[in-house]
């Protein structure tokens, strides 16, 4: 008995001494004290996947720590889809390699893990190159952390890379990796059934699957119950979703595709759609932002675009990621569509909610992209003129169509410069497409302090653009007479008085409320 109490009392004492620094998860689990440290890599995907990870960890006794030095256990969750961000873990395995040697002998072993995408893809390199790793964990494994970190602590490697056909993690809540945050991201399906040729995820995230939407709808109250004001369905093809969780479910009718788009696989049969999701996050809380992404162009039936127009609280923005502006390259990258249906797409769009938000997806320097084809791209940009733009000079990748059928025969040089181009083009269009937001009012949701400045706040408006505006005293519309200052989580009316392609500034008018300010648009 006392040997036992004696050993609570010491780990009792190492809570006192790291609590300022540790997220207390288990009081059951004061025998161990193994404090975890999570970095996050690439897309909004794998942020959702290191909130699945740590709840499982959370649920097994484990801390989290939010300081390097601290930690027991090091998990970086990773991204494969550039060689560049690749390059980025390994240099980051070095550098945790060498502070693993730095332990000292009378703590236990720094275990370092990698999980996620790089993971699936390069098991066999990350155990065996210089031994910088104790266990590897693919994207559908999150539920194995403890059995394998177990299995580290004896000193031996421990890997899961398995790829399921229906793990979607639906009855794990994912703990919010920043409790405070204003906003929050729901997994609403998991891999990828399109096969682009210059794309990994079907290789390293598997076969699309969709998680069952009463798991979604709940975690999107949880969420709002939690004071959360936007939410962000998350996918690899997010408008592809289709729930078969109940018979009922089964017998509906696949929608069509986006006028002028195909498909390399038959359409799947049956399944609640992404428009009966879309419509039923948007009743659970009216005061919540619903937000998607990422979509493919192909599935965009009228019923998507209807609601989007309809409701108040669905974010009239759409992603819709293009990758070229040349039909021939769009044919080599397998994309389904010709330039003229994405444009016919777009003005579609454009046509069903007015003052919507673009943004895309572009990459560089792709297999065979001769300068004329470079300039359809730089064209579209200017054509469609997006808010936001995501660009890439192109990376091989093992697995792919690409890597097995294309040759990758453009030299870095001239993807940079073509990369450099793209960029300069878009942020040109994008300053002109913010800048006719000058001189009219914004809803943005305050998301807290400016970085730059402890006198300004900022936030996004509807069309997920970042707004600054000083931090100054304002009428509460939704409380007649009250002079306020704004808070993180509440929505606020800014008038834009500068635009630039990423950013635009205003003044504070008041505050107001989602409903409030879509009845007087």
């Amino acid at each position: 008995m006392s040997a036992v109490m004696g050993a609570v009392f010491l780990c009792l004492l190492c809570v006192v001494r790291i609590w300022p620094h540790l997220s207390w998860s288990c009081p059951g689990a004061a025998f161990c004290l193994i404090a975890v440290y999570l970095e996050t890599y690439g897309c909004q995907m794998n942020v959702n996947d290191t909130e699945i990870a740590w709840a499982v960890l959370q649920k097994s006794g484990y801390l989290r720590t939010h300081r390097l030095e601290e930690a027991d256990v090091i998990l970086l969750v990773t991204c494969s889809v550039r060689e560049k961000a690749e390059q980025v873990i390994w240099n980051r395995l070095r550098h945790l390699t060498a502070l693993k040697s730095k332990r000292l002998r009378s703590q236990a072993p720094l275990r370092i893990g990698i999980l996620g995408c790089m993971a699936e893809r390069l098991k066999e390199a990350i155990l065996h190159k210089e031994k910088l790793v104790d266990i590897v964990v693919g994207p559908d494994a999150y539920r194995d952390l403890p059995r394998l970190l177990a299995v580290a602590k004896t000193g031996q490697q421990a890997a899961n890379v398995l790829l399921s056909l229906d793990e979607t993690y639906a009855d794990i809540l994912p703990v919010q990796t920043s409790p405070d945050a204003t906003s929050a991201f729901v997994s609403i399906m998991r891999g990828c059934d399109n096969m682009c040729s210059y794309c990994i995820v079907p290789f390293t995230r598997g076969r699309e699957r969709s998680r069952p939407l009463a798991s979604i709808l709940q975690e999107v109250k949880v969420l709002s119950d939690q004071g959360v004001k936007e939410v962000t369905l998350l996918g690899q093809n997010v408008n592809s979703f289709r729930d078969t969780s109940e018979v009922q479910f089964r017998l509906a009718a696949a929608p069509g595709l986006s006028r002028g788009f195909s498909t390399i696989y038959k359409a799947k049969e049956g399944g609640l759609r992404f428009a009966h999701l879309l419509d039923q996050a948007s009743r659970v809380d009216p005061e919540m932002r619903i937000r998607f992404t990422s979509p493919h162009p192909k599935d965009f039936p009228d019923e998507v675009l209807q609601l989007i127009q309809e409701r108040h609280n669905i974010c009239k923005q759409l992603h819709l990621p293009a990758q070229s502006g040349s039909s021939r390259i769009l044919e080599a990258m397998r994309r389904g569509y010709t330039r003229e249906a994405y444009l016919e797409l777009i003005q579609h769009v454009r046509d069903s909610i007015p003052g919507v938000s673009l943004s895309s997806d572009f990459i560089a320097g792709f297999c065979g992209e001769t300068e004329d084809d470079h300039q359809q791209t730089v064209s579209l940009l200017r054509q469609v003129r997006y808010n936001v733009g995501f660009l890439f000079a192109y990376s091989m990748r093992q697995k792919t169509r690409a890597y097995h059928r294309l040759l990758d025969d453009l030299p870095a040089e001239v993807k940079r410069r073509r990369l450099e181009e793209l960029i300069s083009v878009f942020r040109e269009e994008a300053t002109r497409a913010n800048g006719a937001m000058v001189g009219r009012l914004q809803l943005v949701l305050v998301e807290g302090p400016s970085k730059r400045s402890a006198a300004e706040l900022c936030g996004r408006n509807d069309g997920n653009i970042r707004v600054v505006f000083p931090d100054t005293e304002m009428e509460d519309g939704t409380d007649s007479g009250a002079v306020v200052r704004a808070q993180p989580g509440d929505y606020v009316l800014v008038k834009v008085t500068s635009a630039s392609s990423q950013t635009l500034k205003g003044v504070l008018f008041r505050r107001t409320t989602l409903r409030e300010s879509a009845a007087h648009r």
